[in-house]
């Protein structure tokens, strides 16, 4: 129909006010309650999956860049750098409880970000810096 569009992806958004509880809690946010309330960190087996944890003002940035001047499709915003579940939960030096392994569990993820980054758009924040954060907060 001639309409100007831009359809992007995020990339495991964490930062505040994240949701903490049900169907669409973050894992971040679900490690940060457990932290605060002193309850093991639950990691499901084997916990080397990996994932790009992207801050929300990261994602902020890159949807404002692309809302300028990106045009179409696969305008990923995603940080570069993957963790794995188990590492991010290391990061908090707190217990940690591994679960059973669960059928379909993903142990990677490709980021697709290159057009957003083609834009001049690169991630400020990072989620060990944001870990650190809580972690002296709390």
């Amino acid at each position: 129909f001639g309409i100007d569009y831009v359809i992007s992806y995020f990339y495991n958004v964490y930062g505040e006010r994240e949701i903490s509880a049900g169907k669409y809690a973050t894992l971040i946010a679900i490690f940060v309650e457990k932290y605060k309330n002193n309850l093991p960190l639950t990691v499901v087996s084997p916990g080397t999956q990996e994932r790009n944890f992207t801050h929300v003002d990261d994602i902020v940035s890159g949807l404002i860049l692309i809302g300028k001047y990106g045009s179409g499709d696969n305008y990923g915003i995603g940080c570069s750098k993957s963790y794995s579940i188990l590492e991010i939960a290391q990061l908090f030096g707190s217990e940690i409880k591994m679960l059973p392994e669960r059928r379909g569990n993903r142990m990677t993820a490709e980021v697709v970000s290159r057009k957003t980054k083609d834009l001049g758009w690169s991630e400020k924040m990072s989620v060990t810096d944001y870990i650190k954060s809580i972690v002296i907060k709390y």
